[in-house]
């Protein structure tokens, strides 16, 4: 592994029981320590598929996957450690607080006392949430849902965090409070984000790497800007998007 590569993927294959094809295959990937690394495409293209792998939460059937020098399927323990998880489905409890909540996944990750308390403090100001610590999830919105369901992934200070879809369905006023907050995270902490999603002219914006891919198979990668400037016929990232993976609708 390059020196400033934090995760090389090397002929990632995943067969589900009794498909047609593969949902990931042989796809080829390296993500650069400190990069907002978008992992775009259509329906059924295989991202949630390739994060969950990422993320230690399903195994491969084929490939080998490096994470900080680690491997993938020998070092799942302590690659856990180093990755924080923000699924697209709020993987929070509604019937407890936020605080109840935080307290949970933070000692899930092996936080306790006065550290954790400072942080869950400080993150939930961080997203204007300090008079919501006390209040059940089942009485928040939707923004104040994603806000928390981001902080749950970041308490223990991940060096990669796995974002799938993380600004889907919410207010523009959460939209921006979660992008503004991971883009320092990225610039002051130099943590590296990957970042699922189908809003193409949002992941222009906040990506600094993507790759497109379809049918498990990678097809386009690079920055953003750069690869408007090569595809001269499109005039932004979607317009690219439809290009390569085409107009028919996807299930």
């Amino acid at each position: 592994m390059e020196e400033n590569v934090i995760i090389e993927i090397n002929g990632l294959t995943k067969w589900y029981k009794n498909a047609a094809k593969p949902a990931v295959d042989h796809l080829n990937l390296a993500i650069r320590k400190g990069e907002i690394f978008g992992l775009l495409g259509p329906n059924g293209a295989g991202k949630t598929t390739t994060i969950s792998i990422l993320s230690t939460q399903i195994s491969d059937s084929e490939g080998k996957v490096t994470v900080n020098g680690l491997d993938l399927k020998k070092d799942a323990d302590q690659i856990k450690k180093i990755i924080g998880i923000v699924p697209q489905d709020i993987a929070l409890y509604p019937t407890l607080t936020a605080k109840e909540n935080l307290d949970f996944f933070g000692h899930m990750y092996g936080l306790h006392g006065k550290a954790l308390d400072d942080k869950i403090r400080q993150c939930m100001q961080d997203f204007g949430l300090e008079d919501r610590m006390d209040k059940k999830i089942k009485t928040f919105s939707g923004g104040m849902k994603r806000r928390v369901n981001l902080i749950a992934g970041i308490l223990h200070n991940p060096r990669i965090l796995i974002l799938d879809e993380p600004t889907v369905g919410i207010d523009v006023q959460s939209k921006i409070v979660i992008l503004e907050y991971l883009k320092n995270m990225n610039k002051n902490n130099g943590i590296t984000i990957i970042y699922t999603s189908h809003l193409m002219e949002e992941a222009e914006q906040f990506c600094s790497q993507i790759a497109i891919i379809d049918e498990g198979r990678l097809i386009e990668k690079g920055n953003p800007a750069k690869l408007i400037e090569k595809y001269e016929s499109c005039n932004n990232l979607e317009d690219i998007f439809l290009l390569l993976t085409g107009k028919r609708l996807r299930d």
